[in-house]
């Protein structure tokens, strides 16, 4: 009889602190210490001393070797300092992306299809008959000989522009988004590392839309008491500084970045836990760490407002949930037409996920 036959698990016999088991740990250590390897290595080795990670065949120091042979890190043969390569950092991506997007139970293809049906790129289950000017590949072929056996029988064949069928295609929509990450200092206050998922979530996107979805286009701004660009590979070593929330100045310059982009569709993911207190004027910074200053409010909901006239929704994560900030957030919203989701760090990235995904579908106008 053939079949499958099972056994007991027996966590002891799995082989533990090899390579690849220990690389997954290391990538997942480099996101809380903003790509330092060597803090990395000793947390690694903390870890192994508390949690026995290695074996006697297999220590840290075999690990850091084949690092280096692999291409995973390099050092500075004079002050030994240890550097993660390009190799690390699409490593940590794709964990990222793995970690975040094999959570999701959204089945389907996500084929990023607009609403629209024609001419396009992607088939869908829609037929029509055929009529002047429909190119020959959209004909499908074996239900148009189908449709001339039954309306003229088979001993006669004959084959009219009645009986050819035409296969519906979607467009494939192009979509330019840009990630807005909240560094001031509060996403690190009150005992809770904000940064890193917010981290995390950002490579994730960059690696799905790189690897799945590679004509679109991702722009990372950052934004304390100032706002500017980075690029993927800044990621890994983005840390919070002592800043406060110029919300207005991370949205002018998403919403400028998006102007220069030719695709119709166009979205802001802002992803924040705090109140906008601070802006720019004349080279000189108002601030109010009490928060909800009228002057900072107004002009961060007047943007939201220019947005929406640019035809960019603005979606906000919002990871705190504090009333009066919910307040804002709604008052916000509705201004822009955008949408906001209250979510938990351990949330964050399906939420932003199957809203990319979902908006693929779908063509803003």
């Amino acid at each position: 009889m053939r079949g499958f036959r099972f056994s007991d698990y027996k966590p002891g016999d799995t082989p533990k602190g090899g390579f690849d088991e220990l690389l997954k740990l290391f990538s997942e250590l480099l996101n809380y210490t903003a790509g330092d390897a060597a803090e990395a290595l000793s947390w690694l080795n903390e870890l192994d001393k508390q949690y026995k990670l290695t074996n006697n065949d297999y220590g840290i120091g075999n690990f850091i070797d084949d690092l280096k042979d692999k291409g995973y890190l390099t050092e500075d043969n004079k002050s030994g300092e240890f550097k993660i390569t390009a190799k690390t950092e699409q490593t940590i991506r794709k964990s990222a992306l793995d970690e975040i997007f094999g959570k999701l139970k959204k089945s389907g293809r996500g084929n990023h299809n607009s609403n629209q049906s024609g001419i396009g790129e992607e088939k869908n289950a829609d037929r029509r008959e055929y009529s002047f000017g429909d190119s020959l590949d959209q004909i499908d072929m074996t239900a148009s000989i189908q449709n001339a056996q039954i309306n003229h029988g088979i001993g006669d064949f004959t084959l009219t522009d009645r009986d050819l069928e035409v296969e519906e295609k979607d467009f494939k929509t192009l979509t330019s988004t840009v990630l807005m990450i909240d560094i001031s200092h509060s996403m690190i206050l009150y005992g809770e590392d904000r940064i890193t998922p917010a981290k995390k979530v950002a490579m994730a996107l960059a690696e799905l839309i790189k690897t799945k979805y590679p004509k679109d286009t991702l722009d990372i701004v950052v934004f304390g008491n100032d706002a500017w660009p980075i690029t993927v590979k800044d990621l890994p070593y983005l840390q919070v500084g002592p800043y406060h929330t110029n919300t207005f100045a991370g949205l002018e310059l998403a919403a400028d970045l998006l102007r220069r982009r030719k695709t119709h569709n166009k979205q802001i993911f802002m992803i924040t836990d705090g109140k906008p207190t601070c802006l720019k004027e004349n080279g000189k910074y108002y601030k109010n760490s009490m928060g909800l200053d009228r002057k900072v409010i107004n002009k961060t909901l007047n943007m939201a407002a220019q947005c929406k006239r640019l035809k960019i929704p603005i979606t906000t994560f919002m990871i705190a949930k504090d009333p009066y900030l919910q307040q804002f957030v709604r008052q916000f919203t509705e201004i822009n037409g955008g949408r906001a989701f209250y979510s938990s760090l351990n949330g964050l990235g399906e939420y932003i996920f199957e809203d990319y995904i979902k908006n693929r579908r779908k063509t803003v106008k």
